[in-house]
């Protein structure tokens, strides 16, 4: 089968197809004939840095959808050829991709399997952000870091839709601010915030923000909030050195902080991972979110996609085109 590689770490050009074995499913895995994949930063993270990758060579590809190849051991509700959309910890750039049963959900009835791969990361973590960690209440007020990107696009259409009282973005050039606003963004703000945000709300500050980025961006969302706060850190795509917070920064205000990875979650938690995401695509079955292909990829081009990706230009979900039609 083909495979997208990387045997050392650098920039999209290491990125190389290869064929590979056809991976077999052991106990409680399933194995999948990848029609598309989804493109996300931490795959980025993964070919530059080392971000999650276990050892070299690596396929990245956290998300796919497809139909069932095999199922290994004890695994039961899934059946050879039904359409499925997984979450992996790697490997989706590629024809086929094993994934734990507890991460392979059913494509919805009515969804096609290009709309299953934009599923499986982006709905869910956006769904957490806002409802089981951010825990919006109507009327509150959110400020959300990438508001343009995949997460951004979602948690601007559900925030709206849970009621709340004004949304704000933070992008970083014009037109992903066109973008923002049109997946329901009241106002987005290019590169410096936090005077903005301060304006906006008229000296209160928000009541949820939600950080992808770490570092400075962090504490100037931190800085953000008002009084009772919460800020969800859900990232480190600025790649900074690990952040700490604690009394200095909480009592003032009486502020909190979370965090959340649905790459942990499913280790974790897994059966908490399937309602999470359970609930979150019942949000795009019934109209709620939706969420723009903006860009499609063959598999030999997934460097290009990581180019695109990287010049933090893109809007909405890219996706490479792997056996789908």
């Amino acid at each position: 089968m083909r495979a997208v590689e990387f045997q050392e770490y650098g920039g999209p050009e290491v990125l190389k197809v290869v064929e590979a074995e056809i991976p077999e499913p052991g106990p409680g895995q399933v194995s999948v004939d990848v029609a598309y994949t989804g493109v996300n930063f931490a795959d980025l993270k993964a070919r530059s840095e080392g971000y999650r990758v276990p050892q070299l060579p690596f396929v990245p590809g956290l998300e796919a959808s497809g139909r069932v190849r095999a199922v290994g051991e004890g695994v039961t509700g899934l059946s050879v050829g039904q359409e499925v959309t997984a979450l992996t910890e790697g490997g989706a750039y590629a024809d086929v991709v094993l994934a734990h049963a507890s991460t392979v959900f059913p494509v919805p009835a009515g969804v096609g399997l290009r709309t299953a791969a934009t599923l499986p990361t982006v709905l869910p973590t956006a769904y957490a952000l806002v409802h089981s960690v951010g825990r919006l209440q109507p009327g509150e007020t959110v400020l959300v870091q990438g508001a343009a990107g995949g997460v951004g696009t979602v948690v601007g259409q559900l925030a709206k839709a849970a009621g709340a009282g004004a949304v704000y973005g933070v992008v970083s050039g014009a037109a992903k601010a066109d973008y923002a606003r049109e997946q329901g963004y009241d106002d987005v703000f290019v590169g410096e915030f936090a005077e903005a945000v301060r304006a906006a709300t008229a000296g209160r500050g928000v009541d949820l923000a939600l950080d992808p980025v770490g570092g400075e961006t962090l504490r100037r969302s931190l800085a953000s909030l008002a009084v009772f706060g919460r800020l969800v850190s859900f990232g480190n795509a600025g790649s900074a050195p690990a952040w700490t917070v604690g009394q200095p920064e909480l009592y003032p205000s009486g502020i909190s902080v979370g965090g959340f990875s649905i790459l942990t979650l499913a280790k974790t938690a897994p059966g908490e991972l399937r309602t999470l995401t359970e609930r979150a695509f019942a949000k795009a079955l019934d109209g709620t979110v939706s969420l723009p292909v903006t860009a499609e990829f063959g598999l030999e081009e997934a460097a290009e996609a990581h180019r695109l990706m990287g010049t933090r230009t893109s809007t909405g979900k890219l996706l490479i085109r792997v056996n789908g039609r």
